[in-house]
């Protein structure tokens, strides 16, 4: 279970990406095993997911960043807000941990919605690069004749408008722990994660509290979801990759499990999906969604 606040991490360090924002890296447990590089969704912020994460420490090395404009980096505007960018953002990432690890040392990558998306974007475009590759319900849009295809579309166009007209200032951050509080969205995530993801994702701002994300650039993800055309098959990854999904049979979920369900049955990936969960199922059924990686782990013999 997590402690009653964060732990400090062994070492934090800047990285620069190409297109000259700097965002943190933070790392724990140094040298203990494998090393987990693990971020968030749009949105969101690592520093919410941890009742994930935390438990994660007896076993394992863990990187935890902030993809950019979210939690704990300074907001860099909307230049480079866009797949494309996000994607080599990974790589740059990847290769600033990659340079700091232990020789043999594994690295494993483990993103959630957008930053599985781009991660998924990086390993197939520019090379994986990982020991082993987590996509946690990934909001895969198949191509326009597939089946699901309109359901993807209207589910994006719903979190279009959903991002444009959500609350963003409050108070204080207790105030944006209250929004979440009350929001039938959140029904099923762990209490605990209620109160870590309200403060993660807000910051003063000199008249209040305001959200990390500005709302209109997270809106700009759910749209360019609908464009980035990709439907790939697991072998274009170099590597091994597992997706994690929401229920697909959990009656009026979000239509990212059945999603990710028929994208790995027609390309061939290892898969698993948590039963009674939509898409933020990292911190519904935090220890679900830990087996689920694990398992595959001792699979590849690396855990």
């Amino acid at each position: 279970m997590p402690t009653a606040q964060a732990p400090s991490p062994d070492e934090s360090f800047d990285v620069q990406l190409s297109d000259g924002p700097k965002i943190e890296i933070r790392r724990y447990g140094i040298g203990k095993g494998p090393c987990l590089v693990i971020t968030h969704g749009n949105g969101f912020a690592i520093d919410g997911y941890r009742v994930f994460w935390e438990p994660l420490l007896e076993r394992f090395e863990l990187a935890l960043f902030d993809m950019r404009n979210h939690g704990r980096n300074a907001p860099v505007g909307a230049d480079g807000h866009h797949y494309k960018q996000l994607s080599i953002d990974v790589g740059t990432v990847q290769q600033a941990i990659k340079s700091r690890l232990a020789p043999k040392q594994p690295m494993i990558g483990v993103f959630h919605s957008f930053s599985a998306r781009s991660a998924m974007k990086h390993a197939v475009e520019q090379g994986g690069g990982w020991d082993a590759l987590f996509l946690y319900d990934p909001p895969n849009v198949p191509p326009r004749s597939h089946r699901l295809y309109e359901a993807m579309r209207a589910f994006e166009v719903r979190l279009i408008e959903f991002a444009c007209n959500r609350p963003d200032r409050f108070d204080s951050a207790e105030g944006m722990v209250k929004y979440y509080r009350d929001s039938r969205a959140t029904a099923r995530w762990v209490p605990q994660a209620i109160e870590d993801m309200g403060r993660a994702v807000v910051r003063p701002d000199g008249e209040g509290w305001s959200l990390v994300c500005q709302r209109e650039l997270e809106a700009t993800i759910y749209l360019g979801a609908l464009t980035v055309n990709l439907w790939p098959k697991a072998s274009d990854y170099g590597g091994p990759v597992k997706l994690i999904g929401a229920d697909p049979d959990l009656k009026g979920n979000v239509p990212t499990g059945a999603a990710n369900q028929a994208l790995a049955r027609e390309n061939g990936y290892a898969y698993e999906s948590i039963a009674n969960t939509g898409h933020l199922l990292q911190v519904e059924r935090p220890e679900e969604c830990r087996e689920a990686m694990l398992s595959y782990l001792r699979e590849l013999g690396i855990a």
